[in-house]
């Protein structure tokens, strides 16, 4: 179509379109979520949903929904499968789990598919779902002191597992043979490829409406209009050069922390990010793929203007050089199963802590960012059949301008909740001793860190195997402005009454415990917002009031604010 004879588009229509085409996502997500056999998906919507451009895989609409982590990754990797894709025909669909190939870490398993209409292809549909189990070394994935992907499970190149629209029995069958629970996860593998269909029937219902050639010219308009709202959002930031840096405790294997060292110049109405002088790559794995290290800074920058709508013309003016020779930049058999969950969590920091001068209206210190990724995998006696749980936890948002940071908040990288304790106790021989807010563990400032959580998790019967990869064990969320830092990771195993901690605080795999044995876990707090001296003694008084702090850590938090209460008390 030429540009003389395309349509004529009104806003009302555009509006219309755009909202049409997120809610075909949303229905991917909704429909991936109630189909689902696994808790981690079913419960905690750890899955993601979007349509892809057909020529580049270049992101048009992803469901309100899914994870912002995938935003840039499924760029990449429906990229990956485009350019692979052979003698395509209606209903095929494609599997990847390659983190080298647009990918985050294993377990983070892509179904992409060529949308049909009218006998040619308009765009793919393309989803993600945390799979519980793919194999390698440790139940659940997150194999702490990895050194080669192959220990971390299996991994999947682009391949057809649906060949017109009849699932491939030979491929299903090499699949689930090597993950722990396989009757579970076929349940997982239909309903991902289930939601593609829905949003097959969503999308074809969308065009039969309003037209091939109306939803193309709304797809540029999209485009184009999110492109020129991030450049209105990026002129708020003053020319000039800014810096942070953020740490990662350890790769799991050298007990040695990763620096995360980070340059945004901000020039000619764009954003160019430089990570070049960040740690080496690392023998653990803590590495992070490209498609990961780009999607970090994508999804920090929508944390900062979440009022610009999700598409590549979103990340038009963000400019990233690939780190090359970092561990930001991992190539293979570079071990990456912390990248997504932890290390992304990092460079979203960096970003926060290298803006906050420029934007201190907008920006905040820094959330718990942590998963805190923990796999428990053994035999569950009362069915006598293998289980893999895997359960992530929120933790303390940073402080801000306007408030006190949230407690108890989901990761930097996603809108995922934890899976209700009640599914978890049935689904698994475990039980809760404990679920409660962390408190005190929020940074002190103007205005304090959020609260992070601490649980108690007790073996019912049997043994198992557990396996932590998480973060902020050696250092806390940054405080800013003068804030303190949150509280640290804690991770404690107690068995036969012996407390054992993790050489690496926050990282470790294969720890066996048996009927009765206790893991405790505390979760960071958020980093405080500006000096503490400024903090409004009646604030102070609330969270006395509330039992957040005890008069100890208030006092010496906030010493003279402290006295200034005592005085009125005695007054």
């Amino acid at each position: 179509m030429t540009a003389t004879n395309k349509p004529e588009l009104d806003h009302v229509t555009l509006a219309v379109l755009q909202n049409g085409l997120n809610q075909v996502c949303n229905e991917m997500d909704l429909a991936f979520q109630r189909a689902a056999f696994s808790p981690v998906i079913a419960e905690a919507m750890d899955r993601s949903d979007g349509i892809y451009h057909r020529d580049d895989g270049a992101l048009i609409a992803q469901g309100e929904l899914g994870l912002p982590i995938f935003v840039g990754t499924m760029q990449f990797s429906t990229r990956t499968v485009i350019a692979q894709a052979k003698d395509l025909h209606q209903g095929d669909v494609y599997i990847v789990n390659d983190p080298y190939l647009g990918g985050t870490h294993l377990m983070d398993v892509r179904m992409a598919m060529p949308f049909y209409y009218q006998g040619e292809i308009f765009c793919w549909l393309s989803n993600t779902g945390h799979w519980r189990d793919t194999g390698g070394a440790v139940p659940g994935g997150f194999s702490a002191t990895a050194t080669e992907v192959e220990q971390e499970g299996l991994r999947l190149p682009p391949v057809k597992l649906y060949k017109a629209g009849v699932l491939d029995e030979e491929i299903q069958a090499i699949i689930l043979s090597n993950i722990r629970v396989a009757s579970e996860t076929l349940g997982d593998i239909k309903a991902q490829a289930a939601a593609l269909r829905i949003g097959e029937q969503r999308l074809t219902a969308l065009l039969d409406r309003y037209g091939r050639d109306t939803v193309e010219v709304a797809v540029d308009e999209m485009r184009a209009r999110a492109a020129r709202q991030m450049r209105a959002s990026i002129a708020h930031i003053p020319d000039g050069t800014y810096q942070s840096v953020a740490w990662v405790d350890s790769d799991g294997v050298v007990d040695e922390p990763l620096k995360i060292d980070l340059t945004i110049d901000k020039r000619d109405g764009e954003l160019f990010f430089d990570l070049s002088k960040s740690s080496p790559p690392c023998k653990g794995p803590m590495n992070s793929v490209i498609a990961t290290t780009h999607s970090a800074i994508y999804l920090a920058m929508k944390h900062i203007f979440p009022e610009v709508p999700i598409n590549a013309g979103t990340f038009e003016p963000l400019h990233v050089v690939d780190p090359s020779g970092t561990f930001l930049y991992a190539e293979y058999p570079r071990p990456v199963s912390g990248c997504a969950a932890e290390v992304s969590q990092r460079i979203a920091e960096a970003v926060f802590a290298a803006l906050v001068p420029a934007l201190p209206d907008r920006l905040f210190a820094a959330p718990a960012g942590t998963s805190g990724n923990f796999a428990l995998g053994g035999i569950d006696q009362r069915h006598d059949k293998p289980y893999v749980m895997y359960l992530f936890t929120g933790g303390g948002y940073g402080g801000s301008q306007q408030m006190d940071g949230l407690s108890n908040g989901c990761s930097t990288i996603g809108i995922s909740t934890m899976q209700p304790v009640e599914v978890l106790e049935q689904r698994y021989p475990i039980l809760f001793k404990e679920f409660t807010l962390r408190e005190g563990s929020g940074g002190a400032g103007q205005q304090r860190g959020g609260f992070g959580v601490n649980y108690t998790i007790q073996l019912r019967q049997g043994w198992g195997r557990a396996s932590f990869v998480m973060d902020h064990g050696r250092f806390g969320p940054q405080g800013v402005l003068g804030g303190a830092d949150g509280e640290v990771n804690v991770v404690r195993v107690e068995r036969n009454g012996e407390i054992y901690i993790p050489p690496h605080l926050s990282k470790d795999q294969d720890i066996e415990v048996a009927e009765g044995d206790l893991i405790h876990v505390s979760t960071p707090g958020g980093g405080g917002y500006g000096e503490a001296r400024l903090r409004d003694p009646a604030l102070i008084e609330r969270d006395l009031r509330r039992g957040y702090y005890t008069e100890e850590q208030a006092t010496a938090h906030w010493g003279d604010q402290m006295t200034v209460l005592r005085r009125r008390v005695e007054g």
